[in-house]
């Protein structure tokens, strides 16, 4: 018999109690060199060389002394070191109970006695093929898993390098805003805050991308107020369509439920994404989001929402290579608007993940309209003022009369020390700055602070330890209202603001970050 070139070496385990039965099997395997077999005549012996080899394959009697073949093959499952190695019993009990019972031990196969030797040959290299490529499969997957954590592991790191020298570009544009300046240099403050924006909206298109490829992103499901949320977007994109001359308005037909319950951030950034598409490709005219019901089914609506424009608009050829990863209508279409290609394909997969769909009309030279569907829960009034009670980073900062707070601001790049230092500063704080996590432990030991800011990513103690430390130190002093502490970090993955949390933290602030959201979060954390 010919051995199949796929399989090399395989190695065999044969258990059986009769000797000449264990003849049998090496004459039907031995005089093949792609097979090695090894022979037991006892169960203990069996598992204790499967246990010291590696095997392809085991042919177990049922009939043993001592240990009958169902509990070695129990035993073999039961053990990392052996449970993935398939057995086939070999037996003359061939009745429907004993099959049933071996193959709930953990058996692959059941081959009766008296025996076809090209049957057993076939289904043994049957089985040695399957483990192969389970074991192949098995590495692929490994590789697969060990690619995307070194591929988040990167995107991790670069997001940080990245946004730190953008923190010191946007934190310093807008503490320079707050100055008196000329008109013309307000101007070419707008022009260096703009790229900046820009360049963060890149950043995190990327990022946004990477994790919906690695199924990081997770929706959040949280009451919200269905024409506040359009509001802000309105409000947020106003002054880029202004500068075009375009008007931009939001309707909502009066059967769509106002309250819902949902993520407001990621629809929120489907509709920016498909209006800051629509005013970059108008020119004259204006955009429109509306939002009608599709259906309302058991407290569950579905919702349609379109954002039309006046613009350029798009022909057939171009509509079929939109939504899809780093893609735009043409190569032109990146040179003269810019972009990463990717806000439709992200837009695509979050309104997906919401449950609907997304696509888009056009003429060219008469405009275009993108639409999705998203499905919500519907709520009430009641339910949304309750959740929606306290100061959120994405709401308007209330700022308080003035309060003599000491803060402790853990930084330890100068520029990024320098930016949050004269936004704290101008707010009237008094502020020691610690250069690492070390520093920031022994500064909290000996001082009293109102609140901490801290850097994650600092030498000798980074900022997690550091919190640590201060909560056991809190903690040792039988502390009852402990120092807020809030993490100031360029890193912003998913899971990060989770992880802080749970080391102790009671916050985060994502660099680059603007003035009013630290007044936000002393509103929030200060009396």
């Amino acid at each position: 018999m010919q051995m199949d070139d796929t399989i090399i070496k395989a190695k065999i385990l044969v258990v059986d109690d009769m000797q000449i039965n264990l003849d049998l099997m090496v004459a039907v395997f031995g005089d093949n060199p792609n097979f090695t077999v090894v022979t037991a005549q006892d169960g203990k012996t069996a598992i204790r060389k499967a246990k010291a080899n590696y095997f392809d394959v085991i042919l177990l009697d049922v009939m043993m002394p001592d240990m009958d073949g169902y509990e070695v093959c129990k035993v073999l499952k039961s053990n990392p070191t052996t449970k993935e190695i398939p057995v086939i019993f070999l037996t003359a009990l061939n009745d429907t109970k004993n099959i049933q019972k071996a193959f709930r031990s953990g058996a692959v196969d059941y081959v009766s006695k008296p025996f076809s030797r090209e049957e057993l040959y076939e289904r043994v290299k049957l089985h040695i093929k399957l483990k192969r490529t389970n074991e192949e499969l098995m590495k692929a997957r490994k590789d697969a898993v060990a690619a995307v954590e070194a591929k988040s592991i990167f995107l991790a790191n670069m997001s940080h390098e990245i946004r730190t020298p953008l923190n010191g570009i946007i934190g310093m544009v807008d503490i320079l805003k707050h100055t008196k300046l000329q008109d013309e240099q307000l101007e070419y403050l707008s022009i260096i805050e703009t790229s900046g924006e820009n360049l963060l909206t890149i950043i995190n298109d990327i990022l946004d991308f990477s994790k919906i490829e690695a199924g990081r992103i997770e929706l959040e499901q949280i009451p919200m107020k269905l024409d506040q949320e359009l509001s802000r977007v309105v409000s947020l994109l106003q002054v880029m369509a202004e500068r075009k001359k375009l008007s931009i308005k939001f309707h909502i037909e009066e059967n769509v439920p106002n309250f819902l319950i949902g993520d407001p951030v990621r629809l929120k950034q489907i509709i920016i994404n498909l209006v800051n598409n629509a005013i970059k490709f108008t020119d004259k005219g204006g955009v429109s989001i509306l939002v009608e019901k599709q259906r309302l089914v058991d407290g569950k609506a579905m919702l349609l929402f379109k954002v039309v424009d006046t613009g350029m608009g798009i022909s057939e050829e171009g509509q079929k290579r939109l939504f899809q990863s780093f893609s735009q209508v043409d190569i032109s279409t990146t040179r003269k608007f810019g972009g990463t290609g990717l806000g439709l394909a992200i837009s695509k997969n979050l309104s997906i993940m919401m449950g609907g769909e997304i696509g888009v009309s056009s003429k060219e030279a008469i405009g275009s309209t993108f639409w999705f569907t998203a499905l919500f829960d519907v709520t009430n009034h009641e339910t949304y003022m309750k959740t929606s009670g306290h100061t959120k980073l994405s709401d308007p900062a209330v700022i308080k009369p003035f309060q003599k707070l000491n803060i402790l601001l853990a930084e330890d790049n100068k520029i990024n020390q320098k930016v949050a230092l004269v936004n704290l500063n101008s707010l009237g704080y008094q502020v020691d700055v610690a250069n690492n996590g070390k520093e920031a432990v022994e500064k909290f030991k000996q001082n009293h602070y109102d609140l901490v800011f801290m850097d994650i990513q600092m030498p000798e103690m980074d900022g997690i330890e550091a919190t640590k430390e201060m909560r056991e130190i809190e903690n040792q002093q039988n502390v009852i209202k402990k120092i807020p502490i809030i993490a100031m970090t360029a890193n912003t993955m998913e899971g990060d603001r989770e992880k802080y949390l749970q080391v102790g933290m009671d916050d985060y602030v994502s660099k680059p970050f603007k003035q009013e959201e630290l007044v936000a979060i002393f509103d929030k954390y200060t009396i």
